[in-house]
């Protein structure tokens, strides 16, 4: 039986991830990028479709597992009737070919343990092509290699391969899995206990830039850590998850693919950095953004592939038969050609939240920073896309036209001073932030409801209204917005935790969107309710699961994690929330 979203782990070596269950099994790796094709997909399907299991041949009583601290070296206690063996999972941090390793040691009396790996490229579709060698086996599929160094007897199991072993107590034994170009040389053995010192060290030294500075420093330095395994290390693009096609409904069709590099994000993920204190992956980001971009911003898309490129078509896997039974699993994101208009303004705004924590605004910042202004004269009145992507539904959503006046506020404030600066240029934008705000406030407010709306003339709450204060559009003790703030308390929240649109009155509904909820703490945090936002910030940390991971939804219902995990998102939220109430900030309007 597949495992459940909230049974997994993340190991990563900054290229790529694997998914590890509670019981032994990697059931969900993508080499050797984030965005690749997965060899290993059992988590949409089952073992037929990928894995790597290492476990108890027997009963298991009990699983205990924990990252040894500060790192991404996952530790897995199995108890038996028989003894205890711990295994230890980690991608090392190196140069060269991208690897898996799993150290068995043996802890207390003798257990029977049991191997299997059944690889399966092209998303659990393809089998390789296998051969013995002296040190294990060989694994080809078109453009991959992939190499098994096992150090016990192997037994070909049909189309993949099993070992039966005994671990006593004191014994260690290491199996190795190493992916390389099908036409490179063979990848020579790894020395395994310099790799994993080596690993902890290049973890423990990263997060020790992070100064503790809140209560909730432990679910801070986690996140970070988490975000870490999702930042690609030679370009500095940040993967939204590391997962695809886990649905946000149960048993539903919304399955979709978050490999990849959201703008979106940019301004989350940037407060989130500085303010924890890595300036330096900060910078790579706006790099790795401003290079995605091109010589057009304002024809950019809203999400790139992790080398900055553009997505492949969306397209369904007929073959994976998706996450108990959830299909279609998509792969490539056709949100990929929306216009949305929100992500003008958080451009703008992710560049304005660098300048202030002191990194050069650079003069190609500038070009972008005035190609999207000018852009923005022509579209801020469009119909577009809203932030949560909904397709075929194009209207003037207030969110995202807010986010146009932040785009031109941002600019002016960076830039209406500058003797150098097109006077033309900035005496248009004056006068279009009047109207853009002043429209906003007119059409994006119902007057009979009393509080903004999702969409202009409607009468739709949506939980994107929660970031109007925290960008800056208005403040917090306004009435309008404290009463769109109550208003969503009162119809959003479900479980203590809050929904990103109202439930639909049939049929099965979304969780509660866990991003959301720390949105609330904050505004809670401005309006000076800092017992009610610490309470919201320790519900969403308290749905983690058992390493400290989060998805992007929580089903109140079932008390289970939902969507693709772990959600760079939620995590961004996590650390910045509890850096915004434990202390000063960059990142939020007021604060």
């Amino acid at each position: 039986m597949t495992s459940t979203i909230q049974d997994h782990a993340i190991i990563g070596d900054g290229r790529s991830c694997a998914l590890v269950a509670r019981s032994g099994s990697i059931d969900f790796l993508c080499w050797p990028r984030f965005d690749s094709d997965a060899c290993l997909a059992a988590l949409l399907g089952d073992e037929r479709h990928g894995s790597w299991v290492i476990s108890p041949a027997g009963y298991v009583s009990q699983t205990v597992r924990r990252y040894r601290d500060d790192t991404a070296i996952l530790e897995t206690e199995h108890f038996t009737d028989t003894g205890r063996v711990r295994v230890t999972d980690l991608m090392p941090w190196r140069e060269g070919a991208s690897a898996i390793i799993r150290i068995v040691e043996g802890l207390e009396g003798e257990v029977q343990m049991a191997m299997s790996l059944r690889l399966r490229f092209g998303y659990g579709q393809m089998a390789p092509w296998s051969e013995r060698h002296e040190r294990g086996l060989i694994f080809e599929a078109g453009p991959d290699r992939v190499v098994l160094d096992c150090p016990v007897e192997l037994a070909m199991d049909g189309d993949g391969a099993g070992a039966r072993f005994v671990m006593a107590r004191g014994s260690k034994i290491a199996f190795v899995l190493s992916h390389s170009p099908s036409t490179a040389a063979m990848p020579p053995p790894l020395r395994i206990d310099s790799l994993v010192d080596a690993t902890e060290k290049a973890w423990t030294g990263w997060i020790g830039r992070y100064e503790a500075k809140s209560r909730w420093d432990g679910a801070i330095r986690r996140s970070l850590i988490t975000l870490r395994t999702l930042i690609d290390r030679e370009g500095g693009g940040i993967v939204a998850a590391a997962t695809l096609g886990l649905p946000e409904i149960p048993g539903g069709s919304a399955n979709w693919d978050y490999r990849y590099c959201w703008l979106r994000d940019s301004t989350f993920t940037l407060t989130a950095l500085l303010d924890a204190g890595f300036h330096e992956e900060a910078t790579r980001w706006r790099d790795w953004i401003l290079r995605a971009l091109g010589g057009q911003p304002a024809e950019m898309q809203i999400v790139y592939r992790i080398d900055g490129g553009r997505l492949p078509p969306e397209r369904e896997l007929d073959g994976l038969p998706g996450y108990q039974g959830a299909e279609p699993v998509r792969v490539g994101n056709a949100a990929s050609g929306q216009t949305q208009l929100d992500v003008f303004g958080e451009l703008m705004d992710s560049f304005a939240v660098l300048a202030k924590a002191g990194i050069e605004r650079t003069p190609r910042v500038v070009e972008v920073e005035t190609a999207i202004v000018q852009h923005l004269e022509k579209v801020w009145d469009k119909p577009s896309a809203d932030i949560w992507e909904s397709r075929g539904d194009l209207q003037c959503y207030t969110y995202s036209q807010a986010m146009a006046w932040v785009g031109v506020t941002r600019y002016l404030e960076a830039h209406a001073d500058n003797d150098r600066a097109d006077r033309a240029l900035i005496a248009r934008l004056k006068a279009l932030s009047e109207v853009i705000h002043r429209t906003v406030c007119e059409r994006g407010y119902n007057s009979v409801l009393g509080h903004f709306v999702q969409g202009y003339g409607g009468d739709t709450l949506d939980a994107s209204l929660l970031l109007l204060p925290l960008v800056g559009f208005l403040p917090v003790d306004d009435p309008r917005i404290a009463r769109t703030i109550a208003a969503i308390e009162r119809e959003l929240m479900e479980g203590g935790l809050v929904r990103r649109k109202p439930p639909k009155p049939h049929g099965p509904n979304e969780g509660a969107f866990l991003a959301c909820t720390c949105w609330l703490a904050d505004c809670y945090k401005m309006q000076r309710r800092d017992n009610d936002a610490a309470t919201l910030l320790e519900r969403v940390i308290g749905v983690s699961n058992d390493v400290g991971l989060l998805s992007e939804e929580y089903d109140v219902g079932s008390r289970s994690l939902i969507g693709n995990i772990p959600q760079t998102l939620t995590h961004l939220g996590v650390i910045n929330t509890a850096l915004f109430l434990s202390g000063p900030v960059i990142q939020r309007a007021g604060g």
